[in-house]
This record gives C-alpha cells, structure tokens and sequence, in this order.
C-alpha cells in the first residue's frame, strides 16, 4: 500500500498554528512544530507529532506554561542554570541551544543545565542543526515527576527511561548522531505497541511481580509494572548505571529532582556545547571519525544483515527522503489533532498526490 505524505512545510504551519491557538507565541509555536516533524523525518514517530496533542492537553489544563521566560539562576559564561517555570521544553532547549552556539564561538564549551521545564521532546531532533554547524553536542534527559524504570535486580520503578543523544561532525562521512534511552526501550514506544494491540518484540518489561514479560498493558496507570534498563535481563546493570548518571547530570547538577517530588510531566536537561577548533580542530576531528565511520560502513556484515549502519544512518536517510518526497506520518497522529483543528476553524493539510 502506498504511503500518504504530506509537505513538510504545511504541517509545520499546522503544528504553529494549533500551539498559536493553544496560546503559545507565534515564534516559539514554529519552533516546537519544527522540532516535531524533525522527529518525524528521522522516524522518531513516538516523539513527533504524535505529541502534539498532548501538548495542547498540556496547554489547557494549564500544566504545560504558555508565555514568560525562564529564570537564569547562574551565569557562569561557560555554565548556565536555568529553571524553566514549566515553559515548553522544546522552546527552552531550542533556546539554550542557540545561545550556546553564539557562546562557543570564543570559547571551547558552554554548559547549560535546565530544571522544572515541561517535555523537550527528541533529542535527536536537536542534532542536524549542530552538526551543521560543526559542533559537537550532547543532550541527557530524566523527568523527575515520572517513575518508570527499576533499579537492575529490583521491580519497582523509581526513575525515566533518560535517554543520551549525540551529535558529532565527522565530514562527508558524517554526521554521527546516537539517541539511545538507558533502558532498554522508551514509553513512548511501549505505549504505541499497547494502542495497537500487539505484543513487544521481546521482554523488555517486568509486571508488578517482577516477572519478565512482553504484554505492553503491565507498564501505566496501576499496573505496577517497569521497563527493564538497556542491557535486560542480562547485561541491565549497564544500563542502569547510565540512567543513573543521566540522573546525576540532569537533577544533580540542577540541585532539584526526585527528592522535591514534583508534579507534572516535565524534564530537566544537560545540554554540553564543544566546538573542536579549540581542541584538536573541526578537521582532525571530522577526520579521525570520518575513517572510524567508513570502517564501520565497510566492516564485513554477518548473517542477518545486509550492510554495517553508523548510529544516525537510517534517521537521516529517511530525512533527506521526506523533505524531498513528503513527509510520512504515523497511522492516527493526524485523527488525534482533528477535534483540535475543528475546535478553532484550522484546516488540516490534504495529502500530496499519488
């Protein structure tokens, strides 16, 4: 069957024009709308657009903050703190983002820590543009409200699955770009699964009594189930040590987390700048990964596969496809945000011809 798409830059005012109504500024609502669909693009689907409408939930109930700025709690010049007063994660991290650009330019890094902003979204959405701009860059993120993941040989959830993504130039071979969650699979996946009805691929869960399962419908509500750390039954104390370091560098250096009990779906973010022409220069580095990730690429592939892939391939083939070809979203996104769009007069974008 053939796939429906749509132009990238229709949904983007779709997107703009709902977070307007929700009553987010225009300037940060095309922001966050681009954000989504850079998620989309990159066949993140559980962190694109299908967001979207929970976010104008947000709006309305008043959990997600629609307008002010963020409070600088420290200025360092090459380590920032902010609290985020519940503004819109995306817009913040966008924001931190760009000021950290402009403050690598006379030095080697600039660190920014964000608390108590709501959901930030992909991370790595955020990656094209540093790269681009032949920067590395990486971003951590934990939601201190939420409880999802058990330490390894426990069973009952104390933390996020607190994902680490990256992004690193490395020339025409380039860009690297890894966006892992340190468990070994994201809600938001465990969630798409449980709404379609079918079983996980593999136990990556436990239910309420500790037992490994595949049944999506353990994890939520009062279920009292967790998602198992990356590494599973096996190798999980791995991953549980990186989600407790993503713990550390997100609330602990933000000096407010799991501790204060807050509510509210959220995040706290540590976002780390370098630009390598302080160090051993754009060119070395871009040359140094650039032969890692051709032999990689060349690297003779084992049964089962059909070639070696690089962290970031498959997302930024799909990319380049949909900004040429249109953009393909995930079955329901679109249905979700129709009452939305009927509710303020908004047209929804007509699919591009066969």
């Amino acid at each position: 069957m053939k796939e429906t798409r749509f132009k990238p830059e229709e949904l983007i005012q779709l997107g703009t024009t709902l977070l307007q109504k929700g009553g987010i500024p225009a300037e940060r609502s095309r922001i966050i709308a681009e954000i989504l669909l850079e998620a989309d693009m990159m066949g993140h689907v559980t962190h694109g657009f299908q967001l979207l409408s929970q976010y104008l939930g947000e709006l309305e109930s008043g959990s997600m903050r629609k307008r002010g700025n963020e409070k600088v709690l420290l200025d360092h010049g090459t380590a920032i703190l902010w609290d985020g007063r519940r503004l819109s994660g995306i817009y913040l991290t966008y924001k931190a983002l760009l000021e950290a650009t402009q403050r690598v330019q006379t030095q080697p890094l600039v660190l920014y820590i964000l608390r108590n902003s709501h959901h930030i979204g992909c991370l790595a959405a955020y990656m094209p543009r540093m790269v681009e701009k032949g920067l590395l860059c990486l971003i951590a993120s934990s939601d201190p409200s939420v409880r999802m993941v058990a330490p390894f040989g426990g069973k009952v959830p104390l933390y996020t699955p607190n994902p680490i993504a990256a992004g690193v130039p490395a020339g025409k071979e380039g860009p690297f770009i890894l966006d892992i969650s340190t468990s070994v699979t994201a809600a938001g996946v465990v969630a798409r699964y449980k709404s379609k009805g079918k079983k996980l691929p593999s136990a990556w869960l436990l239910d309420k009594e500790g037992n490994p399962t595949d049944d999506p419908t353990v994890l939520g509500g009062n279920s009292g189930g967790t998602i198992l750390p990356l590494g599973g039954l096996d190798a999980g104390y791995k991953g549980y040590a990186l989600g407790l370091l993503v713990e550390a560098l997100t609330s602990g250096l933000a000096g407010w987390g799991r501790s204060k009990e807050p509510k509210g779906w959220g995040a706290n973010v540590f976002i780390l700048v370098i630009n390598p022409k302080f160090l051993g220069g754009l060119k070395a580095l871009e040359r140094e990964m650039g032969w890692l990730l051709a032999q990689c690429r060349n690297n003779p592939p084992r049964k089962g596969f059909d070639r070696v892939r690089v962290p970031g391939d498959r997302a930024l083939e799909l990319r380049k496809s949909m900004l040429k070809e249109g953009v393909v979203l995930d079955e329901g996104i679109l249905s979700a945000l129709e009452p939305w769009a009927k509710k303020w007069n908004i047209p929804v974008p007509k699919p591009l011809s066969a």
